[in-house]
């Protein structure tokens, strides 16, 4: 493990739509393990990652340029640089970036790397699974995909006799 610098790291986009937003994984490129950390921008009139929370993942926020929103446990505060947040791996901690200033939002994100992992989108109803690999991990996954929170099924439901 060698000190990097972030002009030395490319940005990353999301491959989905609405999401406009920029990333450089710090951590994965100093190889950290137990410890993620992302550079993100998000430009004026942006939101970031939809609203969620981590149950095994806690998670945090420092502001360094623009002004913002944080919704943060159904409540909402300002962001400016300086800011910092904790989000707890519990409802509790479920947040989203918004950047509803002039200029681009430029902050980090620091997590634990933690696996298994389950991300619960209250606003949408589902949830995330993650095996072998924690959000923003670079293993490959032996397990992940999303799911309605209310697609459950009995614990016996589809099993034969063998």
């Amino acid at each position: 493990m060698i000190p990097i610098n972030t002009d030395d790291l490319s940005w990353t986009t999301p491959d989905a739509p609405d999401a406009a937003w920029r990333r450089k994984q710090l951590g994965a490129a100093a190889d950290g393990e137990e410890l993620g950390c992302s550079l993100y921008e998000l430009p004026a009139g942006q939101r970031s990652w939809p609203y969620h929370h981590h149950t095994a993942n806690e998670e945090a926020l420092y502001v360094l340029a623009g002004e913002g929103t944080l919704r943060l446990g159904g409540e909402t505060y300002p962001l400016r640089p300086g800011a910092y947040a904790a989000f707890p791996a519990d409802a509790s901690g479920a947040h989203r970036v918004i950047n509803d200033g002039d200029e681009t939002l430029r902050y980090l994100v620091v997590s634990t790397m933690c696996e298994p992992d389950v991300t619960v989108y209250p606003d949408s109803g589902k949830f995330g699974v993650y095996v072998g690999s924690p959000p923003g991990g670079r293993e490959q996954r032996s397990l992940a995909g999303y799911y309605r929170i209310d697609d459950s099924v009995d614990y016996w439901d589809g099993e034969k006799e063998q």
